[in-house]
């Protein structure tokens, strides 16, 4: 099994493309907060400054990129960012109806700031290792991706698709988002120490097998017993093994992870309360109902309702 494929199917990465720009100083914009994405904004041409919170603030130049996870509100601007409107003031004072180029000003076209923004999105409440360990914002220069061959390419072909005339580019951009997103990924294993952790767990030969047992069969009673005993190590090697690359145990690992699959299912099927229950590993709809509403403080059925 691909875990890492199953890991992004379930928790729902998609992949949303905003708009690009054609901004003319004085220019400034506050992109609103919004949990489940990571937003990220590419830098075509000219110069971009962001400001995070209020103490982080970044200067990007043409081909950098940067990527803020967890949803955090930031500013863009080119010089000033204190009277920044909020997003969705200067797309209704502009008139932009959500196609073509969002313009700011009119100026020389070869001083314009032109940037492609899209985010990622994730379902209501997923969670794993990979995305709580990702940082709250990464940047990635011109001369970075030029080393990474793979993420260059993408890179430059979703910027050659945003400009390009054709029909059905929002398609293919979106696509090739959530495929930029994977590669990030790959970048940001080789940078931190606990994203790291989390990749060597997968690709190690015994820990690698017991998070794929898992995840082929999270329905199944599994226990640190006979988790240990499925790849050939002692009970209380395999647990520390386990817990110091994942950072968690493989008990609270198979939780979580089965809640994650509940979510998939309420989110996504038609499968009854006691049907999921039973396909998360609940010996009763009641323990399920209970174990969701702890995890997530709210009922497995008035979660459905709240995505429908």
């Amino acid at each position: 099994m691909d875990i890492l494929s199953d890991i992004l199917d379930t928790l729902n990465l998609k992949g949303v493309f905003y708009f690009r720009t054609d901004f003319s100083k004085p220019w400034s914009v506050k992109v609103p907060e919004h949990k489940q994405a990571a937003r990220f904004h590419m830098v075509v041409q000219g110069q971009l400054n962001v400001r995070i919170d209020t103490d982080e603030e970044h200067n990007l130049s043409a081909g950098d990129m940067i990527i803020i996870s967890g949803g955090t509100s930031h500013v863009l601007y080119d010089k000033d960012y204190e009277k920044a409107p909020k997003l969705e003031t200067l797309l209704e004072d502009v008139g932009y109806d959500g196609k073509g180029v969002l313009v700011l000003g009119e100026g020389d076209e070869t001083a314009k700031t032109k940037l492609v923004c899209g985010h990622f999105t994730f379902r209501t409440d997923a969670d794993h290792p990979l995305l709580s360990e990702l940082p709250k914002c990464q940047i990635v220069t011109q001369s970075e991706r030029a080393s990474n061959a793979m993420l260059d390419n993408i890179v430059e072909l979703l910027i050659r698709q945003v400009y390009s005339s054709q029909l059905a580019i929002q398609a293919s951009v979106i696509r090739m988002s959530e495929v930029m997103f994977i590669e990030l990924l790959r970048i940001n294993f080789e940078k931190n120490d606990k994203l790291k952790g989390i990749l060597a767990a997968f690709s190690d030969k015994q820990i690698g097998r017991s998070i794929g047992l898992i995840h082929a069969n999270p329905a199944f009673h599994w226990s640190v017993e006979n988790l240990a005993s499925e790849v050939g190590m002692s009970r209380s090697r395999f647990a520390r093994r386990f817990s110091e690359l994942l950072d968690m145990g493989p008990m609270t690992y198979v939780s979580e992870w089965r809640m994650q699959k509940a979510l998939a299912r309420l989110h996504g099927s038609s499968d009854s309360i006691q049907e999921i229950a039973k396909l998360s590993g609940y010996r009763s709809p009641a323990a399920f109902t209970r174990a969701f509403k702890e995890r997530f403080k709210v009922s497995p059925s008035k979660y459905r309702q709240t995505m429908m």
